[in-house]
């Protein structure tokens, strides 16, 4: 047997610019499962038809009655209501907080912008611990919003209500798979036709079809265009509901009419589906004149979906979504997923799946949890490829195989359960010589050098990314330079290796550091009054640079009176001749002579002037 059971929410009146969500798939259910549904109004009346109020009930009840063998697998709790939401509200003393609230604006002229709310919220372990009985509606507020927005009740759309859904299973029920999805779309004045196609459909039986819906708002006196149609057929169920008249404030489920400004109906349509359907389409309308010509419509804002249908095996299918491989390496890491669709019955876990590469078994997986109808699983296997086959290659994947080219379930459909993906690994690139970057020796052969200055160099719009390294190896484990806008060579040359990331791959550059004895810079004079300021004759780039370098010091009248090395600073004190030695010099100026003993330089000579 096959059912489908169609559950919206639907407010009625003209309507502009609308905020609404599209309706998706929420949960699956699959077993011997069926729905049920009770609710009630909070309007003392329809509201279109009586100015007599504006305020909503403080609470309502209903009474559940679940058949005998019946065992609440879900149930959830919807209310609405005028205003942008009260998410918060009981059910039989038990405060209820919804998990999501959708809403819709729309623009009611000089009523204002008026905004319309639909909440839920799962309340299975309460409707698991009170069962069957009477259910008290209450603490939906929406006083204040009616205060402060009179446009509400100016307009006639001053409403609350509420209904509860419960997916039960009961043994003597066929296998069912119960889909429920959510959203918030709409018809109104503007968009007068709207169409809705619910996919994942498999009519196996359809006996004793039928559809359900809930809708608020809806008034018995407007019904100007109003259908509502399955697969093209207009439904209807009189004297209950009339083909021009779906939302109407009725309650099919007790035969009510006083279920003021909302609908609880449901309709036989084993007529309107036919056996290999693999979808239904649910179209609404709404829209037209009145008597006296004036155009006039409803509102209708669905929120939610429920259908059930026939239950019996899973259908097994495989996606390779994308692969990633790396350079220098034959890894190639495989994202993939898993599908149950177009299926009757949940997919087990561990259901196995297999890799193959010229019909060669090179690694094998499995799923990890059982996968519903419609759903899917994705997960990813990283695999290392043989020698023996080529840098390219094409790899399948196979679903239910236990690697022996043998299915291990019944599938509605044993011949889709493969894919193939062509995958390229990326061998090692080549080194790219660059020019070296020159430095000056600060001493020992140390010189700090900018290694992206060695950027220049390279059309560094080819790439996305540059990390410098100091061996091919630090490569491969990602060992970075940390600052190569300062980095500091202590032995040249040395060798620096530059990852320029592509959007696939990287290239290798490699350049050299190369330390150099740079002229030394010599001043002027120097004062050495021991202020620790400038007390010793500082020639800059000298000292542990020319390590063998001899400085000559000559006062006016020839006489040396100082020799110095690279351990030897002049600090204006005399070490020549037997007299003087420890000596501070007078003030005056002084001859130098400073050999480098580098064949690239020749002897400086010049004057420096000496201060106190």
């Amino acid at each position: 047997m096959y059912r489908i059971l169609i559950v919206f929410i639907v407010f009625s009146l003209s309507l502009q610019n609308v905020n609404a969500q599209d309706i998706t798939l929420f949960q699956q259910f699959n077993g011997r499962y069926d729905y049920t549904a009770i609710g009630n109004t909070l309007n003392q009346a329809e509201n279109n038809l009586s100015q007599a109020f504006c305020e909503t009930l403080p609470s309502s009840q209903a009474a559940l009655s679940l058949p005998a063998n019946a065992t609440v697998i879900s149930a959830y709790l919807f209310w609405s209501g005028s205003g942008p939401g009260d998410t918060e509200v009981t059910l039989n003393s038990t405060t209820v907080i919804a998990e999501d609230t959708f809403t819709v604006d729309y623009n009611a002229g000089f009523n204002g912008l008026l905004t319309y709310f639909a909440s839920y919220a799962d309340v299975t372990s309460q409707i698991l611990t009170e069962g069957n009985g009477d259910y008290l509606f209450s603490n939906l507020d929406i006083s204040d919003v009616l205060n402060s927005t009179p446009g509400y009740c100016n307009n006639r759309t001053n409403y609350a209500g509420w209904s509860l859904y419960v997916i039960y299973e009961d043994n003597t029920l066929p296998l069912n798979q119960v889909n429920l999805f959510l959203g918030l779309e709409i018809i109104n004045a503007d968009v007068q036709n709207k169409t809705i196609v619910l996919e994942n459909v498999n009519v196996l039986d359809n006996e004793n079809a039928k559809i359900g819906f809930l809708a608020w708002e809806g008034d018995n006196a407007l019904n100007y265009g109003e259908s509502l149609s399955i697969n093209g057929n207009i439904l209807s169920n009189p004297p209950l509901n009339l083909p021009d008249n779906a939302f109407n404030g009725t309650n099919s489920f007790t035969n009510a009419t006083d279920f003021y400004n909302a609908d609880l109906d449901v309709y036989n349509i084993e007529n309107n589906i036919q056996i290999g359907d693999t979808q239904v389409t649910i179209n609404l309308t709404t829209g037209a004149n009145d008597i006296n010509g004036i155009f006039r419509a409803d509102l209708i804002i669905i929120n939610n979906i429920i259908t059930v249908l026939n239950s019996q095996l899973p259908d097994a299918t495989v996606q390779l979504n994308s692969y990633n491989v790396a350079c220098a390496n034959r890894i190639a890491t495989i994202d993939y997923s898993v599908f149950n669709n177009n299926s009757t019955a949940t997919l087990p876990a561990n259901t196995p799946i297999a890799f193959y590469i010229d019909d060669i078994l090179v690694a094998q997986s499995q799923t990890i949890n059982d996968i519903p109808i419609g759903g899917e699983e994705s997960n990813f296997i990283s695999i290392e490829i043989p020698d023996t086959f080529s840098d390219i290659f094409i790899i399948e994947i196979v679903v239910d195989d236990d690697g022996f080219d043998t299915s291990t379930i019944t599938e509605t459909n044993e011949i889709n359960n493969d894919t193939f993906q062509v995958i390229q690994l990326i061998p090692l690139p080549e080194t790219i010589n660059l020019d070296p970057l020159l430095g000056c020796d600060k001493g020992f052969n140390t010189s700090t050098f900018n290694l992206t200055e060695s950027l220049n160099s390279i059309n560094q719009n080819d790439y996305i990314d540059f990390n410098f390294y100091e061996t091919l190896e630090d490569i491969s484990t990602n060992w970075q330079i940390i600052n190569p806008n300062n980095y500091m060579s202590n032995t040249t040359p040395q060798t620096i290796y530059i990852k320029a990331e592509t959007d696939l791959c990287y290239d290798i550059y490699v350049f050299k550091l190369l330390t150099e004895n740079c002229p030394p810079i010599i001043p002027q004079g120097f004062s050495p009054n021991l202020d620790a300021t400038n007390d010793y004759f500082n020639i800059q780039g000298l000292y542990s640079v020319f390590e063998n370098h001899e400085l000559l010091i000559y006062n006016r009248y020839g006489t040396l009176v100082f020799k110095g090395d690279d351990n030897t600073k002049w600090f204006g004190q005399i070490n020549q001749g037997l007299n003087n030695q420890g000596k501070t010099v007078p003030v005056g100026t002084y001859f130098y002579v400073l050999n480098l003993k580098d064949a690239k330089y020749q002897v400086k000579t010049g004057w420096v002037y000496i201060n106190y």
